[in-house]
This record gives structure tokens, sequence and C-alpha cells, in this order.
């Protein structure tokens, strides 16, 4: 492997680690002595410590790492604090309907309605603080139970959960149909 290369695959390493990776570890990727595997990480560093870089590469005892340099700090909270883009997609919105109207509701009670897992779909309105734990189910395993946050009345412009508009006979009686239509699909032949 020739120095290039050798220079390529640890940046590479240590970025996708992201955690601080031993010297051992990179001389056995690349074949060679820790000696030789550290001129190169030195190398590394050297090349990391100019301002047009905003990382830089630094040693843990026995292992290294790329860090964010401190000046950059400011830009990251920046980042950091910009709102992230919901995408509800048809599934989430569907289980979050069901948590909105039943809750509290548990994880398995969602899937019993819904007649699929739904795993993907709360940690997705969990991260989106669109629900919340709300404790404990007295039953066996203590399931969780799962309710709306304050952040869902303000996304759907709702002040309270009594606002929430009122389901008719016709609309409950066709969801039930395409629930049963959708697990006939899914079933295998």
């Amino acid at each position: 492997m020739e120095k290039k290369e050798m220079l390529a695959t640890i940046e590479a390493i240590l970025f996708a680690m992201g955690d601080s990776v031993e010297l051992s570890k990179l001389s056995a990727v690349l074949e060679i002595e820790d000696d030789k595997t550290e001129e190169l990480l030195t190398e590394l560093m050297e090349k990391y410590k100019s301002d047009e870089h905003g990382i830089e590469l630094i040693r843990l005892e026995d292992a290294y790492q790329f860090v964010t340099k401190a000046n950059m700090y400011e830009a990251l909270v920046k980042i950091a604090k910009t709102p992230k883009k919901m995408t509800l997609t048809d599934s989430v919105i569907e289980t979050l309907s069901i948590i909105a109207y039943k809750q509290p509701i548990t994880r398995i009670e969602i899937e019993g309605i819904r007649g699929v897992s739904c795993d993907f779909q709360i940690n997705k309105l969990l991260e989106y603080n669109l629900i919340t734990e709300l404790g404990r189910k007295d039953a066996p395993g203590r399931p969780i139970l799962f309710g709306t946050t304050e952040e869902f009345l303000r996304s759907f412009g709702v002040v309270s959960l009594k606002d929430l508009p009122q389901m008719d006979l016709l609309q409950i009686e066709e969801f039930q149909k395409q629930a049963e239509q959708e697990i006939q699909l899914s079933l295998p032949i």
C-alpha cells in the first residue's frame, strides 16, 4: 500500500468510527509496524493543525481520534439548535392518530390496531417530541404507555385534546376496511 493510500485509510477509519481507535488496530489494518503507523499519524496531526481545517487529530494514550476544533463550537451550537424538519409518513401519521385518540396506549395495543410493527414510527414520534412516555401499564411486563405532548398540540394547532376532530362512523368503518385489506395483502399465500 502506498503512503497516500495509507493516510487516506487512516482518515477514513477515524472519520467512520467517530471514537478513538487504538494504534495497534490501525497498524493491523495497514499491515505495518506501530512505529510506521505513528509516523503517518504524526503527519496527519500536522496537516490538520492548519486553520483551513475545522477538525484536528488528537492522541488519547495509545489511540487517535478526529475531534472538532474548539473555535468551531459556536457554529456547531447554531446548527444543533436549528429545528429538525419533520417528515411524517402515512404510517407515522397513522400511529400518531392512534396515540392521540387512544392515549394512554402501549406499543402492543397500537400494533394490535395497525396490524403491523410500529417501532420505527414510535421512535420517529419520540424523536420529533410529538409523543412521550407517560409511565407504565399495570400489566404483565409493565409495558410503556405513550401519549401526546404539548409539541403535538402546537404542531397541529390544537389547544386541547378535546379539540381533536371527532371521527364519524363511516370514517371508522372505512379505516377498518382499509386495515383489513392491508392485512390480507401482507399475508403469505
